[in-house]
């Protein structure tokens, strides 16, 4: 069946300035939400309540407070602590506030930025930890918990029981030596 191409609008990006969190250092940050626009469909569940992207780590605590009173309890889903390069050196998934705070401490000199993505249905973390670990690759800073010999990209049994896949192998006689 063939899609029919659709023409719709991107989310439109709504910053609330006025409820600025804070300023650290040379960055200023500020809360926002995407806001559906003219011809999205409208029951569409989102894949995340709330995302951030690589904030200076100073503001953690106020960013968690804010958005815990917004969604209400503790934050649980996905985060990515980056160096001052922004490369992600470590991602997992659980209390983003608690988990966070903790690497920020064992790893203050290298660490500087935090994103994190606070998931709809929490089944789906798992599946979202585990395709920025391939994606990061060896940026990552495992702990032994996560790490593993032999991991190798294009591996596809971190994903959840059912989910449709295909790989790759070497055709018979063309590997390379």
């Amino acid at each position: 069946m063939k899609r029919k191409p659709t023409k719709k609008a991107r989310a439109k990006k709504v910053v609330s300035h006025q409820d600025r969190i804070g300023e650290y250092g040379i960055w200023e940050v500020f809360p926002g939400k995407l806001c559906p626009s003219r011809g999205r469909p409208p029951r569409i569940e989102p894949l995340f309540h709330a995302v951030a992207e690589k904030l200076p780590k100073e503001s953690l605590p106020n960013v968690c407070s804010d958005l815990s009173s917004k969604l209400g309890g503790k934050l649980y889903g996905v985060y990515v602590a980056h160096d001052s390069m922004g490369y992600p050196r470590y991602i997992g998934r659980g209390d983003i506030r608690l988990r966070l705070s903790s690497k920020f401490k064992q790893k203050s000199e290298e660490l500087m930025y935090f994103s994190f993505y606070v998931v709809a249905d929490k089944i789906h973390e798992r599946e979202i930890e585990t395709l920025l670990i391939h994606a990061a690759g060896p940026l990552l800073d495992f702990n032994e918990k996560k790490k593993r010999t032999g991991i190798k990209p294009g591996s596809v049994s971190d994903f959840e029981a059912g989910t449709l896949f295909y790989v790759r192998r070497y055709t018979r006689g063309k590997r390379p030596k």
